[in-house]
């Protein structure tokens, strides 16, 4: 199972989501969907349509950027960062 690590702002949007959880999965893409199928609307705050991750979201499967295609070995672990601007 990936070990999925997710930013602190979304928990406060979906009830009772962790922010580390295990994920049985086999690319970045999966592992969204399994999160949509407990938490309806992440797939949203995530990607866009095309699919495609939001400019302002970045995955990092092993410490290396990724897509959605990514591939995921079992213990992989996956990090998802949100980009933060201001002035």
């Amino acid at each position: 199972m990936a070990d999925v690590h997710l930013p602190a702002t979304l928990p406060p949007l979906f009830d009772q989501l962790p922010r580390r959880l295990d994920v049985e999965a086999g690319s970045v893409d999966e592992v969204i969907a399994r999160l949509d199928e407990r938490w309806p609307g992440i797939h949203d705050r995530l990607c866009q349509p095309g699919p495609a991750l939001r400019p302002h979201i970045n995955v990092y499967v092993d410490r290396e950027r990724a897509t959605l295609e990514t591939a995921l070995a079992p213990d992989s672990r996956v990090d998802v960062l949100a980009a933060i601007s201001g002035g």
